[in-house]
């Protein structure tokens, strides 16, 4: 007698498929979520199914101007065309950094053809930084969030500047301020600011690629070479990376807990040393750092004016 699986032994192999699976409903409501989900993303099946992708996204494109779930994320445009759709993507992942993984969508048609569903897989494609063998000694990395020192930055920095010197290789780099850490650590104590820096690392890691750079530059701040990005894609990346850090919170005795975070940019430029390409993105920074503080204010005054 031929072996015909029920309705519960499908279910049951579908969520136990190495691979991210989530089957969500027409109206993007998650009915199931598989054992890969839970280990990519960190959330089990009880805090998932039921909830919305939409008003808590779970999984969003790489697309550029999609602020995270719009029409544009795979699942959307396999229930909107009714065919097939990929994107790249990052999962948030429950203890508060980005996972960038690869989406594949599939619509879901009842047996008179309508549209009830969609099938997202997504698999995790997190590749790790490519390193130097002397950035694996002693004293190369920052022991609270694993990325580089600021010392083994500077020798990046270097390289990075006679490979522009010698090939016009061009980069840019990007300077990352978490604001008011100061009375954060107060507040809250040193271990829950060191967590909030580790999720800020991993979420700048996972952003990046392989021949780029991330370093703890300072006590609140991280500096990121983006080898062979200038331009139009320097813009585009800060504003990708400014959309996953703006989802790095922790949870620490029952409440999440995040900081805004600005961010300057500058592109190499001839004639540069490192310190007045430092000096370029740290004005950079700054700039950044007083319009969040005179944007603050100004909405804090509106409000209480009214």
């Amino acid at each position: 007698m031929p072996f015909v699986p029920d309705s519960e032994i499908w279910r049951s192999i579908l969520e136990s498929l190495p691979n991210g699976l989530c089957v969500v409903d027409a109206q993007r409501k998650v009915v199931l979520w598989s054992d890969g989900a839970e280990r990519i993303s960190g959330r089990q099946r009880h805090e998932v199914i039921g909830h919305s992708c939409i008003s808590e996204p779970l999984l969003h494109c790489d697309q550029p101007g999609c602020e995270f779930c719009s029409e544009e994320c795979a699942a959307a445009r396999a229930l909107k065309t009714s065919q097939p759709a990929q994107a790249l993507g990052f999962v948030h992942h429950k203890s508060g950094h980005e996972v960038p993984v690869r989406i594949r969508a599939v619509p879901i048609h009842n047996q008179r053809g309508s549209i009830i569903g969609a099938v997202e897989i997504f698999d995790d494609v997190e590749q790790e930084l490519t390193s130097q063998p002397e950035d694996s000694l002693p004293g190369s990395t920052d022991p609270i969030t694993g990325v580089l020192t600021s010392t083994r930055m500077h020798l990046h920095l270097r390289d990075a500047l006679a490979r522009f010197s010698e090939a016009q290789a061009p980069f840019s780099l990007l300077c990352f301020r978490l604001e008011g850490l100061t009375k954060f650590r107060a507040s809250l104590g040193s271990e829950a600011a060191s967590g909030l820096l580790s999720v800020v690392a991993r979420t700048l890691e996972a952003a990046l690629w392989k021949t780029d750079f991330v370093a703890r530059w300072t006590d609140n701040q991280f500096l990121v070479i983006l080898n062979g990005c200038h331009g139009e894609k320097l813009h585009s990346v800060r504003e990708r990376v400014r959309r996953m850090l703006a989802n790095d919170s922790i949870q620490w005795w029952g409440d999440r807990h995040s900081l805004p975070v600005s961010i300057g940019e500058a592109s190499v430029k001839p004639d540069d040393t490192i310190e007045t390409l430092v000096e370029r993105v740290t004005q950079s920074l700054d700039a950044a750092s007083a319009w969040r503080t005179g944007a603050s204010g100004a909405e804090a005054n509106a409000s209480s004016g009214s």
